[in-house]
């Protein structure tokens, strides 16, 4: 096969082979993707109001406060978010980012997904042009059995060659408190039983703010309904939202959601 064959072929793949993505500007919107391969925009990011998020003061007062610092340039916290499902533990990442944005501060989020870890590295290096504070946003994280993954995130949220830009802090949600399963049989380890427990804790230390996120008792369930249906201007019946929520075999704020939505659509309105 001669050299002018071999850039036919050369050529003709070149033309067959999409083009790169290309990378959005950093610096205008208020949220982004990563899809392991590109940022995209994210310029219709309506996050819950702050002010909305009911029974869970606490926490998201901590993480307002710390993504504040990084807003400013001043040192903070990767975080944690861990606790039972649908307790406000995405709204709260994303009704903080909203919050700083409306007062001013040029900070934005960047959510990865999770089957997307190992492409960190390149997002990092693109994140490295721009000085624009970053929250990069990781939602329902967790690992199975295997801790490959886990070992390498550890790398990239300390110590490791690819770490993380100064002006990047990343928000982890999680169901574990320690996002890697545990179980009883660590105990039974015949050589050193700490040493299993030290590698499966080894990533949640990694975050310097840990923020637990639990069920609700029915009084802040019926609170966070009454704030949603109020800012909708629709009444409610607490008996109603209390059977829904039993329905459901759950009592959290995206439970609480659901029904307004209920009510809303009942109204012939929008949300």
């Amino acid at each position: 096969m001669n050299d002018a064959l071999l850039i036919r072929i050369a050529d003709a793949l070149d033309r067959l082979a999409p083009p790169p993505a290309a990378c959005a500007d950093l610096t205008t919107s208020p949220a982004y993707m990563w899809d392991g391969h590109a940022i995209q925009a994210v310029d219709a990011f309506t996050p819950v109001d702050y002010d909305l998020l009911t029974g869970i003061d606490a926490q998201k007062s901590a993480l307002l406060e710390n993504s504040r610092r990084l807003a400013a340039g001043h040192a903070a916290h990767d975080v944690l978010l861990w606790g039972a499902r649908g307790t406000g533990k995405s709204a709260a990442v994303a009704s903080v980012v909203g919050r700083l944005q409306r007062e001013g501060q040029d900070i934005a989020l960047l959510q990865c997904a999770t089957d997307a870890l190992a492409s960190l590295p390149a997002l990092f290096a693109l994140l490295r042009g721009t000085d624009r504070p970053f929250i990069l946003f990781l939602d329902d994280l967790g690992f199975d059995e295997g801790v490959g993954d886990a070992r390498t995130l550890r790398s990239l949220l300390q110590g490791g060659t690819a770490a993380r830009p100064a002006h990047v802090r990343l928000y982890v949600t999680s169901n574990r408190r320690h996002i890697v399963p545990r179980h009883l049989s660590e105990q039974d380890d015949p050589i050193n039983p700490r040493d299993v427990v030290d590698d499966r804790m080894a990533l949640s230390d990694r975050f310097g703010l840990s923020l637990g996120f639990h069920a609700l008792d029915q009084d802040a369930y019926v609170a966070i309904v009454s704030g949603y249906a109020a800012k909708l201007g629709v009444a409610f019946d607490p008996l109603e939202a209390i059977q829904w929520s039993t329905q459901r075999g759950s009592r959290s704020g995206r439970v609480a959601w659901q029904y307004v939505v209920e009510l809303a659509g009942r109204h012939g309105l929008t949300v």
